[in-house]
């Protein structure tokens, strides 16, 4: 019987630290990237194709996008913040079925990370406010960078140019 009393502190030990651990990670998050939200409230601000891609980190299917296929004079911005991303004149026909570039628009609003998912290592574009995932990253695009920011049409809102 004194095997119960044992358990039950393990349980609420074990519970605590995991829920201080929690904690810790959102503290470094806010810290990290200043415009996080909550998942509730990102899902209260976002459609659910933007929420699906940008929170959850998921991949829209190719050719069935919004912006692969625009050929508009414009600006990209981000379905989350409004921020200028990436604009018409770096875009470029990667032959994906997602929206590619060769530069971002601002170098400052996009930063790079690793990406481990999927038992691959590929180099994941955040936005440097909130951390939300926008695409990859590639090194096989055009000059002059020779990168192919390859980035998910949900994740943007496109703004012509005037």
């Amino acid at each position: 019987m004194k095997i119960i009393p044992i358990i039950f502190s393990l349980s609420v030990l074990f519970t605590t630290i995991a829920c201080s651990q929690d904690q810790q990670k959102k503290a470094i998050e806010k810290t990290k990237y200043p415009g996080s939200k909550t998942d509730e409230e990102w899902k209260k601000q976002l459609s659910k194709e933007a929420y699906s891609i940008l929170v959850k980190r998921g991949t829209e299917r190719p050719y069935q996008n919004p912006y692969w296929d625009n050929h508009k004079k414009g600006f990209y911005l981000s379905a989350a913040t409004g921020d200028t991303l990436f604009t018409s004149e770096t875009k470029f026909e990667s032959g994906t079925g997602w929206p590619s570039f060769y530069k971002p628009y601002n170098e400052k609003a996009v930063k790079v990370v690793s990406d481990e998912s999927l038992g691959m290592v590929r180099v994941e574009v955040v936005e440097s406010k909130t951390g939300l995932h926008l695409g990859h990253v590639f090194d096989d695009g055009p000059k002059p960078t020779g990168k192919r920011y390859c980035m998910n049409s949900y994740a943007m809102k496109f703004v012509p140019a005037k």
